[in-house]
């Protein structure tokens, strides 16, 4: 019999929230749901609270519940994680925190910073230095072979390409190739001080030899959380620019075999969702958005350490912990609802082509 521990079970330590700010000290918010909070025996259920009635208990059994199905799922899968993961006041103060596990800890961000990438580029676009129908050329030296994306599998160079089809690779199919041609017009040392100014000191790219390339760098679960957060909520770029990264973080080819895995595709549109993926480590970082397109929750979720370090689908733990944790997620904010400014999903219509 195998016995798994991780690193938190070893320490004896459980999921950290911000329990005194939500409930009060005497009840923690990473606690198991029972039945004061919910009778929702499975996600894809819905939930019944026995809470006190009203918007407030119903949000709180709603952290409460969120807590809870990350420390089953996270204990369940092993390895390391950090994490933040917040629900909207309903009066639009500061979030409701239901988990905040090591989240101040910098780590590799790996492709989950193609975001800020794309930010950078964007407050660019937004000052007008850049536009989206700008040409930027793919030759065969900026191609990373047998990287991810669409790029490396062209086999025909040179080619030119807007930099919104750069965009629309990055944020979609995480392309590797994107990440170098945004370099091209948005160099290392300019992006990174756009996101300090923006007041992100430790979402970071990490420069090489090469001013125009550099590796996707770092951040923590907290500043990944707070970007996400200040991108919907209007603060980070103009309406437009903001309107370019949510559609395509939202869009059916974006990734799927994470938190809108076991969903359908009208609930997948519902969530902005970014995944990276290197070594042993699995991220994702996201919002999850009402029926009306307000944002209910935010998420930032960095794993490491899981076996399986070679398996870059849906079957590695961590991924699998998250797909789960996806429809817990969506499952225990149905009923609560967002606030903030709202961002419908734009109409998907299949085509046949012709």
């Amino acid at each position: 019999m195998t016995i798994r521990v991780n690193r938190r079970t070893a320490l004896g330590l459980g999921t950290v929230a911000t329990a005194g700010t939500v409930f009060g000290p005497s009840v923690p918010a990473a606690a198991e749901p029972g039945p004061a909070a919910t009778t929702s025996a499975e996600p894809g259920q819905a939930g019944t609270t026995a809470a006190q009635p009203g918007p407030s208990a119903e949000r709180r059994s709603a952290v409460a519940r969120v807590a809870a199905a990350y420390r089953r799922e996270t204990g369940r899968a092993g390895g390391n994680w950090q994490a933040y993961v917040s629900l909207t006041s309903p009066t639009g103060g500061d979030p409701l925190v239901a988990v905040a596990e090591s989240a101040d800890r910098r780590i590799e961000a790996y492709s989950v910073n193609k975001i800020a990438v794309a930010v950078a580029v964007l407050d660019k676009v937004d000052r007008g230095l850049l536009t989206l129908d700008q040409r930027v050329e793919v030759s065969a030296a900026i191609v990373v072979p047998g990287g991810d994306g669409i790029f490396s599998l062209d086999g025909a160079y040179p080619s030119q390409v807007t930099l919104g089809h750069v965009l629309a690779n990055l944020l979609t199919v995480s392309d590797d190739t994107a990440v170098r041609l945004c370099g091209l017009v948005c160099p290392a040392a300019e992006l990174n001080q756009i996101l300090q100014a923006k007041g992100f000191p430790n979402t970071q790219v990490q420069p090489v030899a090469n001013p125009n390339r550099f590796f996707l760098g770092t951040s923590t679960p907290r500043e990944t959380h707070d970007l996400l957060q200040a991108l919907v909520g209007g603060t980070l770029l103009t309406p437009s620019s903001t309107d370019v990264v949510l559609r395509l973080l939202r869009a059916p080819v974006a990734f799927t075999d994470g938190i809108r895995r076991e969903m359908s595709s009208a609930q997948r549109a519902r969530i902005a969702t970014k995944a990276g993926w290197f070594a042993d480590a699995r991220h994702e970082a996201g919002v999850i958005f009402d029926a009306a397109g307000a944002p209910v929750l935010t998420y930032a979720l960095f794993a490491d350490g899981q076996p399986g370090a070679d398996d870059y689908g849906a079957t590695h733990p961590a991924v699998a912990a998250r797909a789960r944790l996806g429809r817990w997620f969506l499952d225990a904010t149905d009923r609560v609802g967002g606030s903030g400014t709202r961002h419908r999903a734009h109409p998907h219509r299949p085509s046949n082509g012709g």
